[in-house]
């Protein structure tokens, strides 16, 4: 069987890979022939030296050509897309309609323009001129290459080598070293050849994208604490981002995780009593959506013990039942799952919905389960845990105090949604609640599940450890997505026809700029 290539220095090459590996077909649990390669020490130390000659490069390079070459990256995947989807489905069972042709790969072009356009209107360089001390400053490239794991659940949007790390870091002026993950290589080996082809028509260096498909553990930790790295950009589990933040944190590595998350879902009284059953559905299809596989996924639902409560728990479980049971991405995910829930078991738990696995392929009954307030604080900890799939816990409190103390237990997440009255009757304590979970997390949600999160330069897509490895930032939105593949540069007495030219009084292209503390475009 032959091994694919990975792509180094413009150049696509078998390299000194020391393993293999093959992804699944997980609707039928089959392996795929293709066979993969793990690259060893030679092709980690290739892939950064030229992706510093890179980089370089790309930090003298003009606006518009990084533009340029974003746009017409995403052209070719509008271009590709029924090949993409196919290859998407085949690798991980997402449907192609309409998740993968009319969801995921829209918002992944959408990205990579947004983040052209961004890179022409300068905003993401937030230039500043103190005319009175002549200091000068502005965000501008590491001069450095960025590696980018990508995660499993999104083939497209978050694709180390298409999602918006990527479009970031190339957006700053700096070269990606992409990291395949293992569940969908044919996708990601696609999209490779399509950003080359970008690359090459707007004249960028060679090794402003390559693409490594697989690494050891131990190399996977050489490559984030590397001194030829920039920075890096990760969304996965907690346990692999953690080993990577260790490492680069010790050589001190700017890494920018997306972690694990339960984004809590808080039902206040009134809600409750005034359309339990139409929460319900809404929560029940919220969770089992795409099988569960979202890192917004509402895993846990606070709830006040009321006259309606024991009402929407009994509508929750029906909806679980009846909603269809999806296809997991891998065997890791099934793995995970029976582990989490045996783990909340063990903690307290009691399964009210599925709790078990299913025939055909990588698939596990919607799971719902209940603990009590009370032991819920009891053992916050173990029964706060991701369980990522289509799995969720109701803790149903005993009043209003019980309910802030479990809000006062959850580490930090990603989201986190208040449901109230329309009445106006849960007022009074949505403002008590509201205070409490504002601190928890990077998005407060009001009467609306996490789930989706648009492509918006307001959206914040980050939250507090350990959602992500820091508060300050997102994952999604430019320009600010942009900042953090970026340096701060500033200029101090330097003479005005040697500084970049947005810093320049002339200002040709009218952009704004925080002129002696007050914006503008003058």
């Amino acid at each position: 069987m032959a091994m694919k290539p990975i792509l180094i220095n413009g150049e696509w090459q078998l390299g000194d890979y020391v393993g293999s590996f093959q992804a699944t077909n997980p609707t039928t649990a089959q392996t795929i022939a293709t066979e993969y390669p793990i690259s060893g020490r030679g092709d980690l130390e290739l892939a950064l030296n030229a992706g510093v000659a890179a980089s370089r490069e790309l930090a003298q390079s003009s606006a518009e050509q990084r533009a340029t070459f974003l746009e017409h990256y995403a052209d070719l995947i509008e271009a590709n897309r029924q090949q993409l989807s196919e290859l998407a489905h085949s690798e991980t069972g997402l449907p192609i309609e309409p998740r993968l042709n009319s969801v995921e790969l829209p918002r992944t072009v959408n990205q990579l323009r947004q983040a052209a356009n961004a890179v022409r209107n300068h905003t993401w360089e937030l230039a500043t001129i103190d005319t009175k001390a002549n200091i000068r400053s502005l965000y501008g490239s590491l001069a450095a290459p960025v590696a980018i794991f990508g995660p499993n659940n999104f083939p497209f949007a978050y694709n180390a080598i298409a999602g918006s790390d990527f479009a970031s870091a190339i957006a700053a002026g700096n070269a990606v070293i992409a990291k395949g993950h293992p569940s969908h290589p044919a996708t990601t080996e696609r999209l490779a050849q399509l950003a080359h082809e970008a690359v090459v028509a707007a004249r960028l260096p060679a090794a402003s994208v390559q693409l490594l498909y697989g690494l050891p553990d131990e190399l996977g930790l050489a490559l984030v604490s590397h001194p030829l790295i920039g920075a890096i950009g990760f969304t996965g589990s907690r346990r692999a981002g953690l080993a990577l933040k260790a490492a680069a944190d010790q050589a001190g590595k700017a890494i920018y995780l997306e972690m694990s998350s339960i984004n809590p879902v808080v039902m206040l009284a009134g809600a409750v009593t005034e359309r339990a059953e139409a929460l319900a559905a809404e929560f029940a299809g919220s969770c089992t959506l795409g099988a569960g596989q979202f890192c917004t996924n509402p895993g846990l639902l606070i709830l006040e013990h009321s006259a309606a409560s024991n009402d929407f728990i009994e509508a929750t479980k029906t909806h679980f039942s009846q909603y269809p049971s999806l296809t997991l991405l891998n065997q890791g995910v099934l793995a995970g799952i029976e582990e989490g829930i045996s783990a909340l078991q063990d903690a307290g738990a009691q399964v009210l919905v599925g709790g078990h696995g299913l025939d055909d392929g990588y698939r596990y009954a919607n799971s719902l389960l209940y603990v009590a307030g009370n032991s819920f604080l009891a053992n916050p900890q173990a029964l706060s845990h991701e369980v990522f799939g289509p799995v969720s816990l109701i803790v149903e409190c005993a009043d209003q105090a019980e309910v802030l103390q479990v809000l006062d237990c959850l580490e930090g997440n990603l989201t986190g949604s208040i449901y109230s009255s329309s009445a106006g009757t849960d007022e009074a304590f949505y403002q008590v609640v509201a205070e409490r979970l504002r601190a928890k997390v990077g998005r407060l949600l009001n009467d609306k599940m996490p789930t989706g999160v648009a492509v918006s330069s307001a959206m914040n897509h980050g939250g507090p450890y350990p959602a992500t490895g820091h508060a300050g930032w997102t994952a999604v939105g430019f320009p600010a997505t942009i900042r953090r593949f970026a340096a701060l540069h500033c200029y101090d007495n330097v003479r005005e026809s040697r500084l970049p030219s947005i810093l320049q009084n002339a200002n040709p292209q009218a952009i704004w700029r925080l002129v002696d503390e007050q914006w503008s475009n003058a």
